[in-house]
């Protein structure tokens, strides 16, 4: 598959002014990929025909995950209905969809014989139920195919696509996360075309659905968020019944985004940590480079032993 240009990827934002982008901190470099791992799964991904949003979105975690052979597939396309000032995903007018890319899904998982695996998509604000269905068309053929492995969405927020939360409870995913982002303030500027409290009533409407299901979002910092914000999205998503919080910098794509306020230090992602895990979350993962699906398989493990802990207590 070419790689359209930036220009291409994202029209929208070529008559804005370019930020500079900062050179990084020393903890936050990574190695360029060229492992035989990360080449093996690069193949499995083309042979299938399938899109990660490890590339599109520019991960810088891609050569560590793909060493290990672990991959987020990026579902319903390339191309993305909104246009988030901090996402590196091509805006545009999506392609119809692929009604084989559920099964080639479910052949690619199988392929590289994965214990979890991460599925994600574009907003596709096209289709009457946001891609709902076929995100559980996905998850149907992955447990036919690959049937010890467990599975872990990453989807849209569905706003105003009535009945796509229940079409993905009924779907049992073992784990179902949506990003909320960045604080209330930032959304008009970072993402425009979500609503906060929309994300925030899909993972409570998910979890009253079915409490069984852990529930899971993600936060960037170094937008210009202050503490003071960052502690009451906390305290939002534990009202949400929230299990699982991931936090982690953002690194801006290419000048015509968003440009990066500051850098958080490491010693400041142990903080936050340790702020969120006293507000009651089963897990907490709090790093520089952490991402939604960075070390996924290891931290489905701790959820799980996380929430037994939890249940003797409860019996105690």
């Amino acid at each position: 598959m070419d790689r359209k240009s930036d220009a291409e990827r994202h029209p929208e934002k070529q008559n804005r002014p370019d930020n500079p982008i900062k050179r990084k901190p020393s903890w936050i470099r990574v190695k360029a990929p060229g492992s035989k791992g990360y080449f093996e799964t690069k193949a499995i991904v083309q042979e299938h025909g399938l899109h990660t949003v490890c590339e599109e979105a520019a991960c810088p975690n891609i050569g560590e995950c793909w060493a290990k052979k672990h991959a987020t597939f990026m579902i319903m396309g390339d191309t993305c209905t909104r246009a988030c000032a901090f996402c590196n995903v091509a805006t545009g007018r999506p392609m119809t969809l692929d009604p084989f890319e559920p099964a080639r899904t479910g052949a690619a998982v199988a392929k590289l014989d994965l214990q979890h695996v991460v599925i994600t998509s574009v907003d596709r604000d096209d289709l009457d139920d946001g891609g709902a269905a076929h995100f559980a068309a996905v998850i149907a053929n992955i447990r036919e195919m690959a049937p010890n492995t467990t599975i872990e969405v990453l989807t849209p927020d569905f706003m105003h696509k009535d009945g796509a939360v229940e079409i993905m409870a009924a779907a049992k995913p073992d784990v179902f996360n949506h990003n909320i982002e960045t604080v209330p303030r930032l959304y008009p500027t970072i993402r425009p075309g979500a609503r906060y409290f929309t994300s925030l009533a899909l993972l409570a409407r998910f979890k009253a659905l079915d409490p069984s299901i852990f529930t899971k979002s993600g936060l960037m910092v170094g937008l210009g968020e202050d503490i003071g914000e960052v502690g009451q999205l906390m305290d939002d998503l534990r009202a949400a019944d929230v299990d699982f919080m991931t936090i982690g910098q953002y690194l801006q794509p290419t000048p015509k985004h968003t440009a990066i306020e500051r850098f958080v230090t490491p010693e400041e992602f142990e903080s936050l940590a340790t702020k969120a895990r006293a507000k009651g979350f089963l897990l907490v993962s709090a790093s520089p480079l952490t991402r939604s699906s960075y070390h996924a398989d290891a931290d489905f493990l701790m959820l799980r032993e996380a929430r037994n802990r939890k249940l003797d207590r409860v019996k105690a």
